[in-house]
């Protein structure tokens, strides 16, 4: 059955996906809003929020947050994107009624002690400096800064130490306002729910937000370019970037094919030519990242650094090729791969709730999985082809190697090998 959606008076919308046989429920609250919201100034600012509401709300001590949800058994959490913020209750039946009040108390009634604002920037200063000392993280931030070079989502969701120092305890809960506004808020929840119960709850804790919140993000545009960093490392990493289309195009499920045939699995094209025949890399995986209405097709690869110019010639070969119509059987396989992973997460009452959040959050409603299925069948390999076609036509890539210097010319590589 697919979910229902309510809207409150306020333009807070409630999903229920009521699951009878469970024992278990999954509360998420999710804002249409994140780090791609935010201007120079404030980078980070959505992130420290996410951090900042944990310390205390709603007349409870960081601690009492926690304790409370793990004494019924439950388990609470949070993540910040670039185009969402959610909040996560995991709990045994019956636990919606706590869960659904200690989420409105972080989202609405934080409490942003200036003490504990203070210790708190110096965490995600640790997680800063964490990032940039971890390879394939600083890998892919690289790539994200050359790709949207000069726009939110070309900087990273943590922020920089001088962005978030700025933020005080007025400033953050000005932000939390623009941030958490109830017409971004979807209540969403799966499993051992009942729907009147779930509205009675919603209306209680989240009827009451106000407030006119944060306008629609500007578009994006793929700027493309290289970053490389000579480095000490063992390996070198690699993350090569192409435009791509977002969540709203109708060429969203081609893109999610086109990476899974591409380097998606064990039988994928790059993972049996780079790896297994040739050997050049311990780690090759293509990817689809997409936004609203952008994305990008990816391809990270860890190698040796002598390997890397041939590995970028060999991925630069295989996306060519894919400007030909695939195989039938190849095609099917995505398809099913594709489809699995999709029913799979969908045995999880957390992934169902967040999943029907964003479904409202992007269309208005949420989508029937087997109509979603359907369209997963219908991409044909032509429909594969031209949008590769359609990709390559940009003519732009963003390359980001992190590794020894003699990986650093795979970057020129690449484009040179793909626009010949």
């Amino acid at each position: 059955m697919t979910p229902r959606v309510h809207t409150l008076s306020n333009g807070v919308r409630v999903v229920c996906d009521p699951l009878p046989a469970w024992q278990t429920v999954a509360l998420s609250v999710v804002a249409g809003r994140g780090a791609r919201f935010e201007d120079a100034a404030r980078s980070g600012w959505s992130h420290l929020l996410e951090h900042m509401v944990f310390k205390g709300a709603g007349g409870r001590s960081a601690r009492e947050i926690v304790e409370v949800i793990e004494a019924e058994g439950g388990h609470i959490n949070a993540a910040t994107g670039y185009e969402r913020t959610s909040f996560q209750v995991r709990a045994l039946k019956h636990g919606l009624d706590l869960g659904s009040a200690v989420i409105a108390d972080l989202v609405l009634h934080p409490t942003m002690d200036a003490h504990d604002l203070a210790r708190e920037k110096q965490v995600v200063g640790q997680e800063i400096a964490e990032a940039a000392d971890t390879p394939d993280d600083l890998v892919f931030e690289l790539a994200q800064q050359a790709a949207f070079d000069g726009q939110p989502l070309g900087r990273p969701i943590l922020g920089t130490t001088k962005s978030i120092k700025g933020a005080t305890p007025e400033t953050l809960g000005a932000w939390r306002a623009e941030l958490y506004a109830p017409h971004t808020l979807v209540v969403s929840a799966a499993g051992a729910v009942d729907e009147d119960e779930l509205l009675k709850l919603a209306e209680r804790d989240f009827g009451g937000a106000d407030g006119a919140g944060l306008p629609a993000a500007l578009p994006a545009a793929f700027t493309g370019g290289t970053r490389t960093q000579a480095k000490r490392l063992e390996q070198a990493n690699l993350v090569l970037l192409l435009p791509a289309v977002g969540v709203l195009d109708p060429d969203y499920f081609a893109l999610r094919l086109l990476a899974e045939i591409l380097g998606g699995g064990m039988a994928s094209r790059l993972f049996q030519e780079a790896r297994e025949k040739r050997g050049l890399a311990y780690a090759i995986d293509a990817y689809s990242e997409t936004y609203a209405d952008t994305g990008v097709l990816g391809v990270f690869a860890g190698c040796d650094a002598k390997d890397a110019v041939e590995l970028a010639q060999v991925t630069a070969g295989e996306l060519q090729a894919l400007t030909e119509p695939v195989g039938d059987t190849e095609l099917a396989r995505a398809k099913a791969q594709l489809k699995g992973s999709m029913f799979m997460g969908r045995e999880s009452a957390l992934a169902r709730a967040e999943q029907a959040a964003g479904q409202v959050l992007l269309f208005g409603r949420t989508l029937d999985p087997e109509a979603v299925a359907e369209e997963v069948d219908a991409v044909t390999p032509a429909q594969l082809a031209t949008l590769t076609q359609r990709i390559l036509a940009e003519r732009k890539t963003a390359v980001a190697i992190l590794g020894p210097k003699a990986a650093l010319a795979a970057a020129e590589t690449f484009e040179g090998a793909l626009f010949a």
